[in-house]
């Protein structure tokens, strides 16, 4: 009797509790209702957010946090096109925190993909990481002219981006009677109140759709002309 028939015959009538599992034909294990098994557990990571969720081309580190990471854990970012970033560098934290710096020059959203050492791995459920342009400044720093005083002012600013652009004067002040279209970055209106030169500088910030923002330093000078109204005796 060969060893594998030895081995079939003890296993043959063993399907009960607490008795052998019973081999097939081929003295193979059956196939096991993962349900059944008890005293299995897996430890996977999670994900609970990330910071920042948005970044740019350039170079960025990003931090994970969750739950049961080890050290030496991998980090990648999923394309929602299906492309697989790896981080350039991985910083373990704690169990709770990692660190990973990427540099993605594909603007879009990315799922954040995270493995342990032995295997266990998670994904996150949306694409948590935006990669967009930040606004530029197309109009250059300084002084955007001059005007007199109590007329009527012209001036403007521009910035792009990947979407749209909003601004707002996140400093200083403009000369009174003149405002920023917050949407189009004109600057109007009439001036009121100058008695003597001044030159006003202020900052404006040029903000996209993904919160990302620049800021550039501008001034307008208003004048005011010579009234003589002395007289010779």
């Amino acid at each position: 009797m060969t060893r594998a028939k030895e081995i079939a015959d003890i296993f043959k009538d063993a399907n009960t509790a607490n008795e052998f599992v019973q081999l097939d034909g081929s003295t193979r294990l059956p196939a096991v209702d993962g349900s059944q098994l008890t005293g299995v557990s897996e430890t996977k990571p999670t994900i609970t957010s990330i910071s920042p969720d948005t970044i740019t081309n350039a170079q960025t580190s990003i931090t994970v946090t969750g739950t049961n990471y080890v050290n030496g854990i991998n980090v990648e970012a999923v394309g929602t096109n299906g492309a697989i970033i790896q981080a350039d560098t991985v910083t373990f934290g704690s169990a709770t925190s990692v660190s990973a710096t990427f540099t993605i020059t594909t603007d879009g959203t990315y799922f954040i993909r995270l493995e342990n050492p032995d295997g266990l791995a998670v994904r996150s459920s949306t694409a948590l990481l935006t990669v967009s342009d930040s606004p530029t400044f197309s109009t250059a720093a300084g002084s955007l002219g001059s005007m007199a005083a109590g007329s009527a002012a012209n001036f403007s600013v521009s910035a792009s981006s990947d979407s749209a652009v909003t601004y707002a004067v996140t400093s200083g002040a403009l000369p009174n009677g003149v405002s920023l279209n917050t949407t189009t970055g004109a600057i109007t209106g009439t001036e009121s109140g100058a008695t003597a030169e001044t030159t006003y500088n202020f900052t404006i910030t040029a903000t996209d759709a993904e919160s990302q923002t620049a800021s550039r330093a501008f001034s307008i000078t208003v004048t005011v002309g010579i009234n003589n109204s002395g007289q010779f005796n």
